[in-house]
């Protein structure tokens, strides 16, 4: 079962294009909303697509000139896809730790991409070597966790990084970890998404 499949099965009743379009306008306009007035677009109304309801988890990424300017989510949907999508736009443009907050003469040069997640499921593995042969490229998002250390890449980091002990060593470093270190006691989860941005990628 792909990802569009299981994505479908919680958004039964749009097409590609509508949740493309309804997404991206979303997040768009959540941080015009905030520049205006310094806080998220508030929950949807009643009336707008049904599927902004459903509870999932997504990730919001911002690019200027080809360039990373924000990437803010959540792994754990815990609330309505809307209310993720508008907080998590809002989180991007200003509050990344990375970044210094938007600026309004940046917002035009903006290009959106929303990434809408599977659940993540366990991914047990004996050794970094089995890790490697079970990871998907192009496909797996991988969380990765051992104590207070916690990281994740969303399925489109394999375009930077497509090979697997590559992106496996890139996410131990996010994780605060060496590149080249293994515990048996750390744990491995996978996902997928579907991605919605405004180029069309």
């Amino acid at each position: 079962m792909n990802a569009t499949t299981v994505l479908q099965q919680t958004i039964p009743a749009a097409g590609d294009r509508e949740v493309r379009d309804t997404l991206l306008d979303l997040a768009r306009r959540s941080i015009a909303h905030g520049l205006r007035h310094g806080r998220p677009l508030p929950p949807p109304l009643a009336g707008q697509a049904p599927f902004l309801a459903e509870h999932r988890a997504s990730f919001v990424t911002l690019t200027r000139h080809g360039q990373l300017r924000g990437c803010i989510g959540r792994l754990e949907a815990v609330r309505p896809l809307g209310a993720d999508v508008a907080d998590n736009a809002f989180a991007a443009a200003f509050r990344d730790p990375r970044f210094a907050p938007l600026g309004h003469e940046e917002f035009g040069q903006l290009r959106l991409t929303v990434a809408v997640l599977t659940p993540p499921e366990p991914l047990p593995v004996r050794d970094e070597i089995e890790l490697l042969a079970r990871l998907e490229p192009g496909e797996h998002g991988l969380i990765l966790e051992l104590g207070a250390h916690r990281a994740t890449f969303l399925p489109k980091v394999w375009e930077q990084l497509p090979e697997p002990a590559e992106f496996l060593a890139h996410l131990k470093r996010k994780a605060g970890l060496p590149a080249d270190y293994w515990n048996e006691a750390m744990r491995f989860s996978v996902y997928r998404s579907i991605d919605y941005s405004e180029d069309g990628d």
